[in-house]
């Protein structure tokens, strides 16, 4: 049986986050909000003799993307006609890019390992990226009862991202769609929400002899709006392909689609080449013109980036590569975690109390950082009471979890409550002293060689001062007491 080697490349449709569509006033916020088919003017539902007007943020959001995976953004681009019918395209044809997109020639590098991301990384190659207006969107009904459509989406802009068929695993093909999601936000230029549809992806899927640089037919699975679907209908692609191809039988160039329930693909149409869409400039839309002084602004407005943000956390923070990944995976955590830092946080502390307590807390109440009561500075006063010995590890969590619901202060807390760490050596040895005198039996087998004991002596004493004592203090008495019981 011949041994194959996948091949995949991958389209992201990602919607813009503009305040109007793409060549019309409406707004897009109406597009999801709104009661279908109300969100729309005679521009976006393609009536005749209307007249489209490019929307310059949208170009603007385009470019940052572009720039962030490292694009050329060419400086003469132009729109053109996409030309097919299907319900959701009101004029029978889609405008978009074709031979003159807005950038090309991109990279962005991967983890082979998302769990590890101090393994190797592999570069994927970037076609082109360029913009279009988004459909209208179809719900089939049960029984083959016909559709409805919902035009609001329609003349949404939407950003596309053509990676190479660089990928060859169905995890770097995860890792891709996570980083090319990642970067988006950090942009601010979707949202990331895939139940709402705003962010879809296209995998085309061949396999080829494991060694041989010949690329085989490829199958284009369309609309996919998670990375379970992704992965699982990429996994049934090459299945499906391999048995075929062990058959002895060919693969025939094809756009699927995925089904969740019957969970295989199937066939929709037969795969267009480009030249069945019939591309021609857009009559109505003058040509782009791209200034190199409008990309070096679009440059310098880009914000420090995940991978570079992880490198310096390294270099400057001095955490684990895992606490680095984890922190820089989203903006506002990281932005969070800096501005803690620049509170006088230590750096290993504030990574080690974020993702070990705090996170745990936001999931527990379902709450994302820019929600939580807490602040950065109320996080620096916490660890600064640790430091001082006011109060212990356990009591700081405790006083977190009250932070986190109440929003007051860890001092405040820790005043109100009584939680100070007890440090008066004569009070600690007196609680040592009574609990070896209410356990003679545990006494007894301590100095029979049952060292193991000595950490249940500790929890008792931490027990009977409610977590208050000071933990260091209480191992050097506890010690001294025990020392005296073994001379005596």
């Amino acid at each position: 049986m011949t041994e194959y080697e996948p091949v995949i490349g991958l389209e992201v449709h990602a919607e813009l986050l503009t305040e109007s569509k793409m060549f019309c006033g409406c707004r897009v916020v109406d597009s999801v909000e709104a009661p279908p088919n109300t969100a729309v003017c005679p521009v976006c539902l393609g009536m005749p003799g209307m007249l489209p007007v490019i929307n310059r943020r949208a170009i603007e959001m385009a470019m940052r993307v572009a720039l962030a995976l490292n694009c050329t953004i060419q400086p003469h681009n132009v729109f053109a006609r996409k030309n097919y019918f299907y319900p959701d395209l009101p004029k029978a044809y889609q405008i978009s890019q074709y031979e003159l997109p807005l950038a090309i020639n991109g990279w962005v590098d991967i983890d082979i390992d998302a769990d590890q991301p101090e393994k190797r990384q592999k570069r994927i190659y970037i076609r082109r990226v360029h913009l279009e207006e988004d459909t209208g969107k179809l719900t089939h009904l049960e029984n083959g009862h016909g559709s409805l459509i919902d035009f609001n989406r329609s003349g949404v802009p939407l950003l596309e991202i053509v990676s190479e068929p660089d990928m060859n695993s169905i995890p770097e093909t995860r890792n891709y769609a996570m980083k090319i999601r990642q970067i988006l936000r950090y942009l601010g230029v979707n949202s990331g929400d895939m139940e709402k549809g705003v962010i879809r992806f296209e995998a085309n899927v061949s396999l080829r002899p494991a060694g041989s640089t010949q690329l085989g037919t490829r199958t284009e699975i369309k609309n996919l709006n998670s990375f379970r679907a992704l992965t699982d209908a990429i996994a049934y692609e090459l299945d499906r392909q391999q048995e075929l191809l062990d058959a002895g039988k060919e693969i025939v160039q094809d756009t699927m689609g995925w089904s969740e329930a019957r969970r295989e693909t199937f066939s929709q149409r037969g795969k267009e080449e480009a030249h069945d869409y019939r591309y021609f400039p857009e009559p109505d839309l003058p040509p782009l013109a791209i200034s190199a002084a409008w990309v070096e602004e679009v440059k310098i407005s880009l914000p420090e980036l995940p991978d570079a943000k992880m490198a310096r956390y390294l270099t400057e923070h001095n955490i684990t590569p895992y606490e680095a990944n984890v922190l820089a995976e989203e903006r506002p955590v990281a932005e969070w975690y800096e501005a803690t830092v620049a509170a006088d946080g230590d750096p290993s502390a504030v990574a080690n109390w974020m993702i070990n307590v705090l996170f745990s807390f936001m999931n527990e109440h379902k709450l994302t950082i820019e929600q939580i009561k807490v602040t950065p500075a109320g996080l620096v006063e916490l660890l600064s009471l640790i430091e001082a010995e006011i109060i212990n590890n356990n009591t700081a969590k405790e006083v977190l979890a009250i932070m986190f619901t109440t929003g007051r202060s860890a001092q405040e807390v820790v005043d109100e409550r009584g939680l100070a760490q007890i440090s008066d050596e004569e009070q600690i040895a007196t609680l040592i002293a009574q609990v070896l005198d209410d356990n003679p039996e545990q006494v007894r087998d301590y100095l029979q060689g049952k060292e193991q004991l000595r950490g249940w002596f500790v929890g008792q004493v931490m027990r009977s001062s409610r977590g208050k004592a000071n933990p260091t203090l209480v191992n050097k008495l506890l010690t001294m007491q025990l020392s005296s019981l073994k001379e005596a």
